[in-house]
C-alpha cells in the first residue's frame, strides 16, 4: 500500500471515528432530552411556551387598562439647598436587558430606557403594558449583574465559532427554560453540611467559587483574559452613562452594579455596589472574582482609591437561607473582628423591602409581631430544612439584635445599618412601585396581567408571582441638596428610610431634651437639628450621672412626624419597634403603637390603636369613608428605658388599606380578586433605627 493510500485510509478511519462519536453524542443528547422531558421538561416547555413573546399580544388583548382609575402623573418639584435637609426619592436596585436573566425573561428595554423612565417618561413593557411613574425620581442607580458584563459583547462580531454562536444565541434569545437550567446549575455549587442543627439556624458550608471559565463562551476562548477585558468594556459604558445622565441639583445618578453570588433553590446572597466620585475602578468586582463579601470589600478598597468611595447594600436577606446575619461567609469562612469592622464601614444600609418580599421580620420566626406577616414570602423552617424557608438570621430585626450581642462580645456594633427599599425590577423601570402600575418583575414572564396572575402546578409557594411578589418599594433620603455628594453622604450616615411604594414623609429624632412642647413649635426642626440626633444615628448616654429627676425624664424623647402621600391613602398609625440586650446577654424586642389617627387612643392592655374602620371598594379600588390622617406627630418616651442597656428603636408607619396589585389586575381582566391572596394591604414606611448607648462603659 502506497503512502498516499495509507493517508487516505487514515483519513477515512478518522472520519468514521468522528461520525461514530457524533452519533454517540447525538444519542446521548436525545437520551438526556428524553429524561429531562419526563422529569420536568414538559413543565419547562409549558412555562416557556406560555411566557413567550409570540403570544403576548393575544394575552394583552384580554385586559382592559381603562377599567383601572389611576392618578394623573405629576412633574418633579425641584427644591433649593436646605440646611435642615430635603426629602429625596430614589431607586438603587433595578435591572435592564443587560442582565442576562432579564434578557432571558423577555425584557428588551435597556440603560437609556431606564434613565428616561426615572425622569418621568412612559414606556411599554415587553408585555405591551404602559408603565409610568406618578412622579419622577430624584436619584437612581442601575444595578445590572456584574457577572453579566461582557458576556454578549462579542456576539455582534463576525467569524464566531459554532460554540460562540450557540452561546450567544442562548444568551440573546428569551427563554424561561434556559434561565431555569442555568439557575439550577449555578445553585448546584452548594455543599450540604454533614450535620443539620436546630431548625432555622444557618449551617455553615463551603461553596466553590465559579470563575469566568464557568461560562462556555469564556471557557472556549483561546485568550483567557478576553472575557475579563469585555467585562471592563461593559463597565466603562455604565460609568459613562451614569455621568452623562447626572444633573446636579435636579437628577442624581450613581454608577453601580450587583454582586450576585448564587445559592441553591434560588437563594440570594447579593449586594448592590454603589460608587461615588470621579475616579472609579476599571473593573467591576463580581462573584467570578471573589468568593465572599469580605473579599469583595477588600478588593473594592484596593481599587476604589483617590476620588472614589463605595458602599454595598444587601438585599433579599429573607431569601438568603440564614446566611446574611450569621457569622459566616458564603464560602464557609468565619468573620473576625477586622471583617466585622469592614462590614460596619462599608455596609451602612440594608434593603428592607422589594418585589421578592420584606426582610424586616417573619411571623413565627423569633417574633410575634403580627405586622411581620406583611410581605412574608417563606414559612418558618422545619427541622432539616436548609433552604426554601425563613431562618432566624435572615431578617433585619434579628440582624440588629445580633449587632447588640456583637457589641457586647467585641466592643463595637457592626450592625448599625439603616433602611431603604427598592424594586429589583428587571424591566428597566426604576421606582415603579405603585400597585396600580405593577407589570411584574421579569419581562414577558409576568406581563401582561394574565401571566402574573397564573399559578403554575408544582411551583414552590415562594416562586409564585401572584402569591409572593410585591410591587416593590422606594428609597427615601434626607439630604441638603440633590447632588451625588449630598445623597451619598446621607446614605453613609443612614439618614434614610424605606417605604413599600407610597411617598410617605417621615422624620424621626431622639434627644434628652425632646419633649411634647415641640409639637406646637413651628421651629421644631430647627430645634431638633441642634438638640437631638436623626434616624440612623446613635444617641449618647446622658451627660453627668444620668439619674432621673422630676425635671429630667429617665427616657429620651423620640420625636416622630409622618405625612401621608397625597396620591395614596391617609395614615392609620405609628408604631415603635424596640430591641435591647439584657445583663445576661439575651436580646429582646417589643412593638407598640404610639400614635393613632382619628382621635383614637392606644389601648393600654394591648398596646395597639383601635381599628379606625378604614376600607376600600375592591371592585373599583376607591377609598371608602374619610378615616385616617393627613399627618401624625408625636413625642414618645419609653416607660421601660434602662440607661444601662444598649438598645435600638425604629418607627413603622401604617397607611389605611388600599388595593393590592392583584386586585387592580383582576379589574383589568374583569374578574373577582383572586382568593389565594388578600385583596388589600396596608402600605407602610420604616425609619432607619436610632441606637441608644448604655451609660456605663462595658454596660450591657
Amino acid at each position: 500500500m502506497t503512502n498516499h493510500q495509507q493517508k487516505i485510509t487514515r483519513v477515512q478511519t478518522v472520519k468514521k471515528l468522528i461520525l461514530m462519536i457524533t452519533v454517540v453524542l447525538l444519542l446521548l443528547v436525545i437520551l438526556a432530552a428524553t429524561v429531562l422531558w419526563f422529569t420536568g421538561g414538559q413543565e419547562l416547555y409549558a412555562v416557556a411556551a406560555a411566557t413567550s413573546a409570540e403570544t403576548v399580544a393575544d394575552d394583552y388583548a384580554l385586559q382592559d387598562d381603562a377599567a383601572v382609575v389611576i392618578p394623573k402623573p405629576r412633574a418633579r418639584e425641584p427644591a433649593a439647598a436646605n440646611p435642615l435637609k430635603n426629602l429625596y426619592w430614589g431607586e438603587l436596585h433595578v435591572h435592564t436587558q443587560e442582565s442576562f436573566d432579564a434578557k432571558l425573561f423577555g425584557n428588551n428595554l435597556g440603560l437609556d430606557d431606564a434613565y428616561r423612565f426615572a425622569r418621568g417618561q412612559a414606556l411599554r413593557s415587553d408585555g405591551g403594558e404602559l408603565m409610568q411613574l406618578s412622579r419622577p425620581l430624584d436619584f437612581m442607580a442601575i444595578t445590572d449583574h456584574a457577572e453579566s458584563f461582557g458576556l454578549r459583547t462579542r456576539c455582534a462580531d463576525s467569524g464566531l465559532s459554532w460554540s460562540e454562536r450557540l452561546n450567544c444565541y442562548f444568551l440573546e434569545t428569551p427563554n424561561t427554560a434556559v434561565f431555569l437550567i442555568i439557575g439550577t446549575l449555578a445553585g448546584a455549587s452548594d455543599v450540604v453540611p454533614e450535620s443539620v442543627g436546630r431548625a432555622g439556624h444557618y449551617q455553615n458550608r463551603a461553596r466553590p467559587r465559579p470563575s469566568y471559565n464557568s461560562w462556555p463562551l469564556c471557557a472556549a476562548d483561546e485568550d483567557p483574559q478576553r472575557c475579563f477585558r469585555d467585562s471592563n468594556s461593559d463597565w466603562a459604558r455604565y460609568k459613562a452613562l451614569a455621568d452623562a445622565n447626572n444633573v446636579p441639583g435636579e437628577f442624581t445618578t450613581f454608577a453601580a452594579y450587583e454582586y450576585s453570588a448564587a445559592m441553591s433553590a434560588s437563594g440570594k446572597h447579593h449586594r448592590n455596589v454603589i460608587f461615588n466620585g470621579a475616579d472609579l475602578p476599571e473593573h467591576a468586582v463580581s462573584s467570578l472574582d471573589v468568593g465572599n463579601a469580605i473579599e469583595l470589600w477588600q478588593a473594592l478598597e484596593a481599587t476604589c482609591t483617590g476620588d472614589c468611595d463605595f458602599m454595598t447594600i444587601p438585599h433579599n436577606m429573607n431569601k438568603g437561607w440564614g446566611l446574611f446575619y450569621s457569622p459566616y461567609t458564603w464560602d464557609g469562612k468565619a468573620y473576625d473582628e477586622a471583617a466585622w469592622a469592614l462590614r460596619k464601614k462599608r455596609e451602612p444600609l440594608a434593603e428592607m423591602y422589594q418585589i421578592k418580599g420584606a426582610s424586616e421580620c417573619a411571623l413565627g420566626v423569633g417574633s410575634t409581631d403580627e405586622e411581620c406577616g406583611f410581605g412574608q414570602v417563606l414559612p418558618p423552617c422545619a427541622q432539616g430544612q436548609l433552604s426554601g424557608c425563613a431562618f432566624t438570621t435572615s431578617f433585619v430585626r434579628q440582624g440588629l439584635r445580633t449587632g447588640l450581642q456583637l457589641q457586647r462580645d467585641i466592643g463595637f456594633n457592626p450592625m448599625t445599618f439603616g433602611f431603604i427599599a427598592a424594586t429589583d425590577s428587571h424591566n428597566a423601570n426604576p421606582g415603579d412601585a405603585e400597585e396600580w402600575d405593577y407589570v411584574g418583575k421579569i419581562g414577558t414572564v409576568t406581563s401582561p396581567a394574565l401571566r402574573r396572575m397564573t399559578q403554575w402546578p408544582d411551583q414552590q409557594p415562594y416562586e409564585s408571582t401572584l402569591q409572593h411578589h410585591t410591587s416593590g418599594g422606594l428609597a427615601a433620603v434626607w439630604a441638603r441638596e440633590n447632588t451625588r455628594d449630598a445623597i451619598f453622604a446621607a446614605m453613609q450616615r443612614r439618614e434614610t428610610y424605606a417605604t413599600s411604594g407610597p411617598r410617605i414623609g417621615l422624620r424621626f429624632f431622639a434627644g434628652w431634651d425632646v419633649n411634647a412642647s415641640l409639637l406646637d413649635n413651628p421651629d421644631a426642626l430647627q430645634v431638633l437639628s441642634t438638640t437631638a440626633v436623626p434616624m440612623g444615628a446613635t444617641l449618647p448616654a446622658r451627660a453627668g450621672d444620668a439619674s432621673a429627676t422630676d425635671a429630667a425624664p429617665a427616657s429620651p424623647g423620640f420625636f416622630v412626624w409622618a405625612v401621608a402621600d397625597t396620591m395614596s391613602a391617609p395614615l392609620q398609625r405609628i408604631q415603635m419597634v424596640k430591641g435591647w440586650i439584657d445583663a445576661a446577654g439575651q436580646t429582646h424586642e417589643r412593638v407598640q403603637d404610639i400614635a393613632c389617627a382619628d382621635g383614637l387612643v392606644v389601648d393600654a392592655s394591648s398596646g395597639r390603636c383601635p381599628d379606625n374602620g378604614a376600607d376600600v371598594d375592591t371592585a373599583s379600588c376607591a377609598l371608602l369613608g374619610d378615616a385616617g390622617a393627613a399627618q401624625l406627630m408625636t413625642v414618645w418616651h419609653d416607660d421601660e428605658f434602662d440607661a444601662n442597656q444598649n438598645a435600638f428603636y425604629y418607627v413603622r408607619v401604617l397607611q389605611n388599606p388600599t388595593c393590592r396589585w392583584s386586585t387592580y389586575d383582576a379589574i383589568r381582566l374583569g374578574r373577582a380578586p383572586p382568593a389565594a391572596v388578600p385583596a388589600t394591604l396596608r402600605e407602610r414606611a420604616w425609619s432607619s433605627p436610632i441606637w441608644t448607648a448604655a451609660r456605663r462603659t462595658g454596660a450591657r
